[in-house]
């Protein structure tokens, strides 16, 4: 990716205890994206949510959820990100899993690899 260019950041919304062929559904996603040579991925844990079930998940300790929500985001191109589509379509299929997908605009600011 370069600076200064348009981008596609993918957010998955899925629960902390979903699970893929015994291995958390966000593990398995984070490979998967490093697999297909995306820019990078980042798993952000929420505190409190709720999902199409309308479920409340929350890390208070009187009510601890262990399935607290959590994002997953990928920015790329356009084209990498539209290809990796099928992927989280099979992931959440295979794994009987609910859940968001949305693709938003971003704009790369900076982009720089620490790889020498």
């Amino acid at each position: 990716m370069q600076t200064n260019s348009e981008a596609k950041l993918l957010r998955i919304f899925i629960g902390e205890s979903d699970k893929y062929n015994g291995r958390p559904v966000y593990e398995e996603i984070v490979l998967k994206a490093r697999e297909s040579n995306l820019a990078g991925a980042t798993v952000i844990k929420g505190i409190m949510g709720f999902g199409a079930n309308s479920k409340i998940h929350t890390s208070k300790l009187l009510t601890l959820s262990e399935d607290m929500p959590l994002i997953i985001e990928i920015v790329d191109t356009l084209e990498k990100i539209e290809n990796f589509i099928p992927t989280i379509n099979n992931i959440f299929e295979t794994a009987n899993i609910g859940g968001l997908v949305t693709i938003e605009k971003a704009q790369i600011i900076k982009y720089i690899s620490t790889k020498k």
